[in-house]
């Protein structure tokens, strides 16, 4: 960086990382000075940043400076700029201030309860992240909206519960208040608590996004009591959703003392730095710098990856040729991806750590693949993490005796270098990497690989192939960050960093089909020198609430201004001679939820933004919706006008010298290569490289911080101030057809899975639903030519595996009768379906020549209503399946290339109206949208699979789509050989009862010798008049869901998880009712019953709750509306783990709707959400508590509610109590209170409310004093920290 003369000599930038901290320090006429030290090292120093300032003051002065002595920077530092993990060392090991969480009355669980769902869909110890906070109190105080501002129903003047008092909210839209604060309790609370050492608390109440006038007064009472750290929600978020503010505010209050205490001591090395103009300024996750003085908890926690980010955006960027760049950190236990376009891609909803937070962050994405990740041979297939080795014991190279990993297969192929690490490993930390016991240990995993597959690979090969996993890994969810949002990933450059980044750089670009790899000479500290060009920055945001139309544009426009106004006279950008202010406006289409925050630019029509943006990233434009704007933001970026301080990495041009000589070579190693074996490969020195020279691949090239492999396909030169490598892409792989390799099918297993994936983002973002986009309740999967499942990713249990017997039904029915580009759709129980409001469709995919069908494509999708007696075709009192809507035998929705939209009208709107009592369908266009949607995503998954065989063959995709279901045949046949084991002599059989007493009975029967089971379900009750039949496909699917939960193992969700199993069920039972009998509860009630007698039979674990309790309200007729939600409940307890509390569980895991935005949405009044205390069953571990809520209407409507356990409890294990069984009432506006029992529907009137109460779990073993391990507390081995907009993308496979 370039310094005017009377500038201070000396710029510092650190980036305290979670092993290491980086330090550069740019010195104006001299070279930079680079410090890499440990971040915790306390034998030797007690802060790693203020050890790397006096290693920079020596350098400067050329002089020793004893450790302890005070600093002075005061006359030689322009500025300090850091990143720091104290916040997220804090918010990992739980060890922020002790906090009390006040919220409203009624709430007290919601953060725990969350959306209910689980984050590791087949764990079955239900693991969560520990709450924050050490204690709630329930503020009683309620305020509600005048209307449903979200929905079309917000014309609606709303008068119950009769308003005390009504606001104007700071978005326009009308508050009243219909109870108000309660002083005297808060204030009682209040000093209790800080009378037992609380000096930190979270508010968060109900609406205060928009009235923050509750949270205000017990601000002022909380600063009188003598609170220090006081945090409200409405000052941290101004959005609504109660849940992910609330964390929020709780990280806020939790982690912000303990950087002001961190800050206090960094200070305390420097007498007078405060008071100097030498400025502190710490990074942000959003990629800007703030004053020490304004630096929040909740702000900093991705502060080190956003340096990273904004070190490549300037360096790898070119503003001429404008080519997007994607990010790829790979450090030693995790690897973070991003991208950048010359805007920063910020997100403001995100998951981090496991709590779901509002704030600005960049979409930064950590996913569970670094140096020190756990290679293992499991079931036939290579697995590389999520399992890390971290720094102790640390990698077999080590010498702590630890695991393989990809550190180790480097090391041992020739990739790393023992001479270019220093000697620090050992018990001594004074040896070398240890390549010789990583071989050896090679050579074993070898030898029990080869043995296992009859191959005779070597040690290298093997250890090749795990790094091609692990490269395969990586590269999904790259292509989820740019494919899953309308870009193309092969358009991108990659900007490779971090310790490890070099080492498989180019592997990962050949892989994704990018040609151009960018790694800075600084790569390696890549965070730390981005922290330095970072800009300082202030953001504010407000709510708006209003429609984007010439009425209210000026009304926005003039709050932008207000906005920006206060942004540029923020204290902490009072230093800048001029303030560039960025505009926001936070738009989504009318009935959606989903927003996309556009750039209001005085060239660019923002409404015309929005809908590029929405149609790039979602693939359709909605017509006749208004679009709204929920929220605007301004973001201050303080600029120095006339100052010379551009990075002189950016400004300088591209060189043109050349030199007509190659560099020369260092030394020659061996080094392995799939394909090449071993070759020797010349190393060269980072530095040596002259701009202008070429190297061609293979080579390393090595400096003190790095290691970077150029591939056989690459060459590499010197550009600017890195390295820039040009990757020949090659689009065929050459793998045999006949010979099964063991690498190639772990590879495959990442990719077949990854188009399933694929398809449901685009389902996700095509469709219109709040049941599919919003609620995920959906499924993809990709089928060989006989119908058998190659891969379903792992979204809605309860379809998992079920879809097959709807394709195989179609397969039967249209043998030689279909052509390519035809389409079809179905529902039938008769033809593989579950319930009706499940359409499946369903693509055949033929060969090159139109002849043969090569393989299938599918998607099943939940619809908000397809016919019936009720809104949303889930009647709790339906006896005949006609009178649950629609019926799709098998439909050929698209022939042609024409979409019969007529027929598809008829069926759905026309047919289902000719029953008595009985609707055609009540949203007909959304049917039409969201099939569309699903036809879209089989597309997508065709697409995918043919780029698939384009390079790798047909007949190479074919193999690897049977071996890997033979793979998954393997793992379930592995399982069952250890239950012989276990079960020897003693019978494996179970039954328990629906609630109307029927039996469901299952005996297994397993051969020992081939690992074969039969599931017999003789003894299981006949049909029922009622709607909880359950057709055949979803016993399959609760069988493969059981299986899965208990192989405890990643195996891949295939056809061949089903192949050694028998499946016995009686006709015209319950599992296997006729074709006309009812079945929409089958598939949410059933299916849970059936789950819970599994493991009962096999002694897993205590029941859950066996219910999703289904619960909807609604209007019929025009202008009327339908609500549907499960409701979560207590887990069953296991033989190490206690039962979770309010969590969905086993075959479904659909996400609950925020408590406002249930509020904003339709005419309730949600007035409690919070664990059943005493509904977990008792034991050596407890079953998790249900939940209540209770729910009160402000109109009156139509309610129903599906739902079982409420006569027959879940079961207790090996002497643990049941659980307590589930209970709904209804009761009046009047007080009267009526059990409505567990499947009934009720007319209630304004002012009624309805409580359903939901089952606990059974608890496990007999209660003994003392305290029992208890495993559901112990959080995986990985928990990522940056959870971007991949996550939210994952959530579509994990959590529904």
């Amino acid at each position: 960086m370039v310094a005017s003369m009377n500038e201070k000599p000396i710029r510092i930038s650190i980036d305290r990382g979670g092993t290491f901290t980086d330090c550069i320090a740019q010195v104006r006429g001299q070279d930079d000075i680079i410090i890499k030290i440990l971040s915790v090292d306390p034998k030797n120093y007690p802060d790693a940043p203020t050890e790397a300032i006096r290693r920079v003051l020596e350098e400067f002065y050329g002089k020793h400076i004893p450790r302890g002595t005070k600093l002075d920077l005061k006359d030689v530092a322009e500025w300090v700029r850091m990143g720091t993990t104290v916040a997220t060392n804090a918010l990992l090991e739980r060890k922020g201030e002790r906090t009390a969480f006040l919220v409203t009355a009624g709430f007290k669980d919601v953060l725990q309860i969350g959306n209910q769902s689980r984050p590791y869909m087949f764990d079955l110890r239900i693991r969560r992240a520990e709450p924050l906070y050490s204690d709630v109190f329930e503020v009683k105080e309620r305020v509600v909206l005048e209307s449903c501002a979200d929905t079309n129903l917000r014309t609606l003047k709303l008068s119950s519960p009769p308003p005390l008092d009504s606001h104007v909210g700071t978005s326009g839209e009308i508050v009243q208040v219909v109870e108000p604060l309660d002083i005297k309790t808060s204030r009682e609370y209040l000093e209790r608590i800080r009378a037992q050492g609380f000096r930190s608390i979270a508010v968060c109440l109900m609406h205060s996004y928009i009235f923050p006038d509750h949270e205000l007064q017990l601000f002022e009472l909380a600063q009188e009591i003598g609170f220090e750290h006081i945090t409200l929600s409405h000052r941290i978020s101004q959005r609504p959703k109660l849940v992910p503010r609330g964390n929020s505010t709780v990280v806020d209050a939790y982690l912000t003392p303990s950087i002001k205490m961190y800050l206090q001591q960094f200070l305390d090395s420097f007498p007078g730095l405060e008071q100097s103009e030498t400025r502190l300024e710490f990074m942000q996750s959003d990629g800007g710098l703030v004053p020490a003085s304004a630096l929040r908890g909740l702000h900093s926690i991705l502060s080190g990856p956003a340096g990273g980010v904004v070190g490549y955006s300037q360096t790898a960027f070119d503003k001429v040729e404008m080519i997007p760049v994607i990010g790829f950190d790979m450090g030693g236990t995790s690897t973070d991806v991003s991208r950048y376009d010359g805007q920063f891609d910020h997100i403001f909803e995100t998951t981090t750590a496991g709590i779901s937070v509002h704030v600005p962050q960049l979409n930064v994405n950590t996913i569970a693949a670094g140096g020190g990740s756990i290679l293992a041979w499991r079931d036939g297939l290579m697995s590389v993490g999520p399992e890390s080795a971290s720094s102790d014991p640390g990698p077999a190279s080590y010498r702590k005796g630890g695991p393989l990993t990809i550190t180790d297969a480097n090391l041992a192929l020739g990739r790393l270098l023992p001479e270019h690490f220093p000697s620090v490993f050992g018990p001594c930390e004074n040896e070398p990497l240890d390549r010789e016991t990583v071989i050896q240990q090679f050579q074993k995993l070898t030898s029990l690989i080869n043995k296992d597959t009859g191959r005779s690979l070597s040690w290298a090969e093997v250890a090749d192939g795990f790094l091609q996993v692990a490269n395969s890994s990586m590269c999904q969810p790259i292509r989820s960050l740019t494919e899953a949002r309308g870009h193309h990933t092969a358009d991108h450059h990659l900007a490779s960093f971090g310790g490890a980044g070099g080492q498989h750089a180019c592997a990962i670009a050949e892989t994704l089909g990018i040609r151009r790899v960018k790694i800075h000479k600084y790569s390696s500290i890549l965070s730390a020198y981005g922290i330095g060009l970072a800009d300082v920055v202030h953001e504010a945001e407000r709510p708006c609430a209003k429609v984007f139309d010439a009425e209210n544009i000026s009304l926005i426009n003039d709050d932008l201004d207000a906005l920006s106004l206060k942004v540029q006279e923020h204290p902490s950008l009072a230093r800048f001679n001029a303030v560039d202010t960025h505009r926001f406006l936070n738009m989504r289409y009318d009935g959606s939820d989903t927003t996309i925050m556009v750039l209001q630019e005085n060239s660019t029509d923002s409404k015309k933004a929005f809908i590029d943006a929405h149609h790039r990233q979602f693939g359709f434009t909605p017509t006749n919706r208004h679009i709204f704007v929920d929220t605007i933001r301004v973001r201050g970026v303080g600029r120095q006008v006339g100052s010379h301080t551009e990075s002189s990495t950016t400004q300088s041009e591209k060189s043109t010298s050349t030199h007509p000589s190659a560099p020369k070579a260092s030394s020659l190693k061996a080094v392995f290569f799939g394909g090449l074996g071993w070759t020797d490969t010349p190393i060269f020195l980072f530095d040596s490289i002259r701009a202008g020279e070429v190297i061609f691949g293979p080579a390393i090239i090595v400096d003190k911080t790095q290691t970077i492999l150029v591939g056989p396909k690459s060459c590499a030169h010197i550009e600017q101030d890195g390295l820039v490598l040009d990757v020949n892409t090659t689009k065929t792989k050459n793998i045999s057809a006949t010979h099964l390799d063991p690498v190639a099918l772990s590879v495959f297993r990442h990719r077949f899975m990854g188009v399933a994936e694929q398809m449901g983002r685009i389902l996700q973002n095509v469709s219109v639903s709040a049941n599919i986009k919003e609620r995920l309740d959906f499924s993809c999967a990709i089928f060989t030519p006989d119908g058998a499942l190659v891969a379903n990713a792992p979204h809605v249990p309860a379809m998992i595996g079920s879809m097959a017997f709807a394709v195989k039904s179609q397969i039967e029915h249209w043998r030689g009768k279909l052509e390519d580009g035809d389409v079809l759709l179905s529902n039938s129980p008769a033809f593989g379906g579950v319930h009706l409001p499940d359409l499946t469709v369903i693509t055949p995919v033929f060969d090159a020549q139109g002849k043969d069908i090569i393989f299938w494509a599918a998607s099943r999708g939940h619809h908000a209503d397809v016919g019936g007696i009720l809104p949303g075709s889930m009647p709790p009192n339906s006896k005949f399946l006609w009178e649950e809507g629609a019926v799709f035998d098998s439909f050929r929705l698209v022939h042609g290339g024409v979409l019969a939209e007529e027929e598809l009208k008829r069926i759905l709107c026309e047919e289902p109206a000719q029953k008595p009592g009985s609707s055609g369908t009540r949203c007909f266009q959304d049917n039409v949208t969201d099939i569309k949607a699903q036809v879209a995503a089989n597309h997508t998954g065709i697409r995918l699979v043919r780029s698939l065989i384009e390079e790798y063959t047909m007949d190479v995709v074919q193999v690897y789509m049977k071996a890997i279901q033979d793979s998954a045949e393997l793992a379930v046949r592995n399982l069952f050989k250890k239950l012989a084991v276990r079960f020897k002599g003693t019978e494996i059989s179970a039954v328990d009862y629906m609630d109307d007493g029927t039996p469901i009975q299952l005996k297994v029967t397993i051969n020992a010798e081939d690992g074969s089971a039969e599931f017999d379900f003789n003894g299981t009750g006949p049909q029922v008049f009622g709607n909880w039949n359950a057709p055949p496909a979803i016993c399959n699917s609760a069988v493969i869901y059981a299986l899965r939960s208990m192989v405890e193992s990643d195996i891949p969700l295939n056809h061949g998880c089903i192949k050694p199993i028998t499946l016995v069920i009686p006709d015209k039972s319950l599992l296997k009712p006729s074709y006309d009998s009812a079945v929409c509860a089958g598939n949410v009630l059933t299916s849970q019953r059936i789950v819970d007698v599994i493991f009962r039979a096999f002694r897993v674990c205590a029941a859950s709750q066996g219910c999703m309790n289904n619960f909807t309200f609604g209007l019929d007729g025009e202008g009327g509306f339908g609500y549907y939600e499960t409701i979560a409940g207590g887990s069953g307890a296991g033989p190490s783990w206690n039962g979770t509390s309010g969590v969905h569980t086993n075959m479904t895991n659909t996400r609950i709707t925020d408590p406002e935005s249930l509020e904003r949405r339709y005419p309730v009044v949600l007035r409690r959400f919070c664990f059943r205390n005493g509904s977990g069953g008792k034991g050596a571990f407890q079953g998790g508590e249900g939940v209540i809520r209770d729910v009160e209407f402000r109109l009156p409507m139509a309610v129903s509610i599906l739902s079982e356990r409420r006569s027959f409890a879940p079961y207790g294990m090996r002497g643990g109590s049941d659980g307590m069984r589930g209970r709904n009432m209804w009761i009046s506006r009047l007080g009267r209170q009526i059990s409505i029992g567990g499947k009934n529907s009720v007319a209630v009137e304004k002012g009624d409310r309805v409580v359903i109460e939901t089952p606990g779990g059974g608890g496990y073993g007999v209660a003994v004093d003392g305290l029992n391990h208890d495993e559901s507390r112990v959080q995986p081995s990985f928990v990522p920290v940056a959870c971007g907009s991949i996550q939210e993308s994952t959530a579509v496979a994990e959590q529904v």
